[in-house]
C-alpha cells in the first residue's frame, strides 16, 4: 500500500480512455444529498469489477507539522474498524476471492478492492467501513510506525527519488504540494493516535469522497448500495488548495556510497484544466521509446546515461515536464549539453513524423490502459474531480489530432522562456552546480 513514486509519472489521466474498439455505455453519474459523488462505467465483458473509494486527501491537504500524514492513515485503513479487526477485515475479503489495495498520492488517498462483478456491493460496503470508521488501535499504530519509517529509510536511500523531492521544492517552494507524500522522520515518529483521529474528522467528509466502480454491474443497484453505505456521512467541508507559483532554480545533494548522479530536469507547463495537449506531446516526441531524441542522441549515440525519459506531470493544479536521467558523475557536464540542444532544437521545429509517432504513442498507451478496470475507474474519478464530468474518448481524442507542429514547437519555447529546475543527487563532481547553472541558463 505504497505512496505514488515520482520516478515514474504515470500517463495523466485524461488520456486513459482515447479510442475505443467498441462502443460502449456511458459512465453513470450521482451525486448524494451530503456530497458524496459516484462513478460507475459498466463493462459487461468484463467478469471483474473494480471499486474504489477516493478521498480528496493527500499530502499536498496537509500543513507541514502534518506531512505525511495522509499516508500515515492510509497504511492505518486496514487495521481495524469499529466492527472489524485487521483479522477479519483481510478474511471478508479474501474469502471472496478479492484483492484489496491503498495508496496516496499529492492529492488524494485512495482505498480499493478487485473481485467477481457480482460482488461490487459488499466491497463498497467494506470499503465504506474502512474509510468512515476506522478504530486506528494504538497497538497497530505503534506497529505500522516502524513499517512506515522502514519505507522512509528505503526512500531515503533512493537517490532519484531525493532527487524528485528536491525538484518538487525547486519548482514550488513552501507550497503544500512540493511536499513528499511519505513525509518526514520526525514527523513519522510523533503522530498520535489523536492526531491521526483529528486529521480524519477534519479532512474525511462527504464531500470529498468519490466512489468509482467498472466492470459487469448494474450501475442502478451500484448507486443503491452507495447510498446505503454512504448516505449518512457527514458532509464536511471541501479539501482546496490554491494553485501554485513556479520558482526553478538549482539543488543538489551528495549522497555518500553512490556512484552515480540521478538527475531531475524540468520546467512548468499548464494543468490538467488548462490547455496542456502540446506539451503533453512535446514530453512524448522529445523522450519517449528508444527512437526518441532524448534516448537516441544521449543514451544510443553518445553513451552519456544508462537510464533517461521524458514525462508531463499533469495535475489539477499544475504541471511539470520532466527529463530525469542517471549517469556517471563525469558524464554531467556534456548531459546538460546536450540536453539542452535537443530542447534548443525543438523550439525551432518538430518533425510532423515525431509528432505521429508521439500521438500514436500516447493513443497505445491509452488503448491498453482501458484494458485495466481499476485504471479506468482511476482516470475517470480525476476527470470528475477537474471537470465535475468525465470527458468523452471523442473529445480526447479531437484533443490530440488537434494539436500540430506549431502548437508543440511553441511548447517547447515556452518551456525555455519560463526557466528551469534542475536537482542532482548521488555523487557529483567537485564544483559542479556553476558549470550546470550555465549549461542551462539558471543565474
Amino acid at each position: 500500500m505504497p505512496c505514488r513514486r515520482r520516478s515514474a509519472p504515470a500517463l495523466p489521466a485524461a488520456y486513459r480512455l482515447p479510442m475505443p474498439s467498441r462502443p460502449e455505455s456511458p459512465p453513470v453519474v450521482h451525486t448524494l444529498a451530503n456530497g458524496v459523488r459516484s462513478v460507475v462505467l459498466p463493462l459487461p465483458h468484463l467478469p471483474t469489477a473494480a471499486v474504489s473509494v477516493f478521498v480528496r486527501s493527500g499530502s499536498q491537504h496537509e500543513t507541514a507539522r502534518q506531512n505525511g500524514i495522509s499516508h500515515f492513515v492510509e497504511h492505518m485503513a486496514f487495521k481495524g474498524t469499529h466492527t472489524r479487526d485487521c483479522q477479519r477485515i483481510n478474511l471478508d475479503a479474501e474469502r471472496l476471492g478479492a484483492d484489496v489495495n491503498a495508496h496516496t498520492d499529492k492529492d488524494h488517498t485512495a482505498f480499493h478492492m478487485q473481485g467477481l462483478a457480482e460482488h461490487a456491493g459488499p466491497f463498497v460496503h467494506m470499503l465504506a467501513d474502512i474509510v468512515r470508521h476506522g478504530s486506528f488501535p494504538a497497538a497497530e499504530l505503534e506497529r505500522e510506525r516502524q513499517v512506515i519509517l522502514q519505507e522512509f529509510a528505503e526512500d531515503e536511500d533512493d537517490a532519484l527519488s531525493t532527487s524528485f523531492k528536491l525538484f518538487d521544492k525547486l519548482c514550488y517552494g513552501d507550497h503544500p504540494v512540493a511536499r513528499p507524500v511519505i513525509g518526514n522522520r520526525r514527523n513519522i515518529e510523533r503522530f498520535s493516535r489523536e492526531e491521526v483521529l483529528e486529521y480524519v474528522q477534519a479532512r474525511y467528509g462527504a464531500r470529498n469522497v468519490v466512489v468509482g466502480v467498472a466492470g459487469a454491474v448494474d450501475p442502478q443497484a451500484v448507486l443503491r448500495e452507495v447510498e446505503a453505505a454512504f448516505g449518512d456521512m457527514p458532509a464536511g467541508e471541501p479539501n482546496e488548495v490554491p494553485p501554485p507559483d513556479y520558482r526553478g532554480g538549482l539543488a543538489v545533494r551528495r549522497v555518500p556510497g553512490y556512484s552515480q548522479a540521478h538527475v531531475v530536469l524540468g520546467f512548468p507547463i499548464p494543468s490538467l484544466t488548462e490547455d496542456h495537449q502540446a506539451a503533453l506531446l512535446g514530453a512524448a516526441v522529445f523522450g519517449e521509446g528508444m527512437s526518441s531524441p532524448l534516448l537516441d542522441e544521449i543514451r544510443e549515440r553518445r553513451g552519456l546515461v544508462y537510464h533517461a525519459g521524458c514525462s508531463a506531470d499533469v495535475a489539477a493544479l499544475c504541471g511539470q515536464f520532466v527529463v530525469e536521467a542517471s549517469m556517471a558523475p563525469e558524464h554531467l557536464d556534456e548531459f546538460f549539453v546536450e540536453v539542452m540542444r535537443l530542447l534548443r532544437a525543438h523550439a525551432e521545429s518538430v518533425a510532423p513524423e515525431a509528432l505521429e509517432r508521439a500521438r500514436n504513442q500516447i493513443v497505445v498507451r491509452g488503448l491498453r490502459a482501458q484494458e485495466r478496470s481499476a485504471q479506468r475507474v482511476e482516470a475517470a474519478v480525476q476527470d470528475l474531480c477537474a471537470f465535475g464530468r468525465v470527458r468523452s474518448r471523442e473529445e480526447l481524442r479531437d484533443q490530440l489530432l488537434t494539436v500540430d507542429t506549431e502548437a508543440v514547437r511553441q511548447a517547447f519555447g515556452r518551456l525555455l522562456g519560463a526557466g528551469a529546475s534542475v536537482a542532482i543527487a548521488g555523487k557529483l563532481p567537485r564544483g559542479c552546480e556553476e558549470r550546470v547553472r550555465a549549461r542551462v541558463g539558471l543565474r
